[in-house]
């Protein structure tokens, strides 16, 4: 028998999959659309051969897309096993649009795949290769599980097949040789030692709050981590609205590009931050996609999600999740654009402010991890079905490469995120070279207006970008 080997899922991965059932799907993913002509050959050919390879050779470089779960007998508790059937054909996947391949076509297609949840007996991930896309262009549909990967870490992947140079014929392929699978009783009496190890934890906590009562609770303030840090920022009560309701199964995906040159102008000219600027334009949207529904808006209080990366510079490309979430309230009554971006930018400060105060030590998580993961899990599951209602929309916002890449000679011209949907909608942005591009992820039965709040949002940017104009460039923003 050769190297046994496997990976515990961290408490924040772990929660990803909880989260899941048969109308939740907790895959992030990407459309990344390129200019096809150098990869077709004369005869009009479509080389998918060379875009197989480059993606196997980058997955041998990240060994956990050829891993698969496994459990811990009686436990349940999932790990990362390598898979000896891996199949790259499995997950790069070949298809092309009828004439003419119209995005609005492309769009369709991308919230159909989005819709169908991945196997968890196989390797979380799949990559479409979509041709046929009208002005000479072919699309890459990415799809990983979020236990895999966060917003950031996808990036990182990313840069595993792209590259700033043109003529960079992508990752050199490696042998990948499987290491073989732990039996159930070494993965059994690992994770007793790891149980055991966290009641001692909780056993030495109890101590100290007996005999030192007021030191516990400053360490328990000061040292709360990001899923501690998630509950207290913002606290619960978001008001319920007509899109938060539970979803079915089936998304509806749609997008918008906007210029960076415009965002960067209106963060400089209010002295904020980029993220300042897209949430507010996002409270502009939806205060016009809720008044347009008939909703009186005056009386909610609408909030969202603010993920913080928590990657050091020396765990940059780190898998899995390693996130903080903060909570804010968006003033989508506020109709005057500078008066709404001036609300938000004092909003994020202030809960940049109060999580600053607290040590991110991670003692938290690993503390649930060992002691009780199980009711964590049952926790992450009263947020989705709507028990506990934290937030009305899901908002994230990735940067990116502020300069062209390609995929073996093909230039990226766009690439839009696609968020996973819990309950409500989401909304992605990613930052690549002069764009800002948004992915906008809702139930297909929900939201037919969908593209209305698409549009509200540009026109909401504009309206900043306009205001910015007029607004004096301040000495510390030039």
């Amino acid at each position: 028998m050769g190297y046994a080997h496997y990976d515990r899922l961290s408490m924040q991965d772990w929660l990803m999959l909880a989260l899941e059932d048969e109308n939740t799907h907790m895959h992030v993913g990407a459309v990344a659309i390129f200019d096809a002509k150098p990869l077709t050959n004369e005869e009009g050919t479509f080389d998918i051969e060379r875009i197989r390879e480059t993606i196997d050779a980058a997955t041998v470089l990240i060994p956990r897309f050829r891993q698969r779960l496994a459990q811990v007998p009686f436990f349940g508790r999932p790990v990362w096993v390598d898979d000896r059937q891996f199949n790259l054909f499995y997950h790069v996947r070949h298809t092309a649009l009828p004439p003419p391949g119209t995005v609005r076509r492309v769009k369709r297609l991308v919230g159909r795949v989005m819709s169908q949840k991945l196997d968890t007996h196989k390797p979380l991930w799949e990559v479409w290769v979509v041709e046929g896309i009208e002005g000479g262009r072919f699309a890459l549909i990415l799809k990983a599980h979020h236990c895999m990967v966060d917003g950031v870490g996808g990036v990182e992947l990313l840069t595993q097949i792209l590259s700033p140079d043109p003529n960079d014929a992508g990752p050199d392929g490696t042998e990948w040789i499987p290491r073989d699978v732990p039996s159930d009783r070494t993965l059994l009496m690992d994770e007793l030692g790891y149980r055991f190890s966290g009641a001692r934890t909780l056993a030495h906590a109890g101590w100290q709050a007996a005999t030192n009562p007021f030191d516990s609770l400053a360490s328990l303030r000061d040292g709360g981590s990001s899923m501690f840090e998630s509950l207290t920022s913002g606290g619960f009560g978001a008001t319920p609205s007509p899109i938060d309701e539970a979803t079915g199964p089936y998304r509806r995906v749609d997008w918008l590009h906007l210029d960076i040159q415009g965002a960067l102008q209106i963060k400089r000219a209010f002295e904020g931050t980029l993220n300042d600027v897209v949430l507010a334009s996002a409270a502009g949207a939806f205060g016009r996609f809720l008044r347009q529904r008939g909703v009186r808006i005056q009386d909610l209080d609408f909030r969202t999600s603010i993920p913080m990366n928590l990657r050091g510079k020396d765990d940059s490309s780190s898998i899995g999740n390693h996130i903080s979430t903060l909570f804010a309230s968006l003033p989508i009554d506020e109709e005057d654009p500078v008066k709404r971006i001036k609300k938000v930018i004092e909003i994020t400060r202030e809960l940049k402010e109060s999580a600053a105060e607290r040590e991110e030590g991670g003692w938290f998580e690993e503390f649930s991890d060992r002691v009780f993961p199980n009711l964590m899990a049952a926790g992450a599951r009263m947020v989705r079905d709507g028990a506990i209602r934290l937030v009305n929309v899901y908002i994230s916002n990735v940067p990116g490469p502020r300069v062209p890449v390609y995929l073996q000679g093909a230039q990226l011209l766009e690439i839009y995120p696609v968020a996973p949907v819990v309950r409500m909608m989401a909304v992605a942005l990613f930052s690549y070279d002069k764009g800002l591009y948004w992915g906008f992820n809702a139930d297909w039965d929900l939201f037919p207006d969908l593209h209305d709040l698409v549009e509200f949002t540009e026109l909401e940017f504009e309206r900043l970008l306009k205001a910015s104009a007029s607004v004096p460039v301040p000495v510390s923003a030039s």
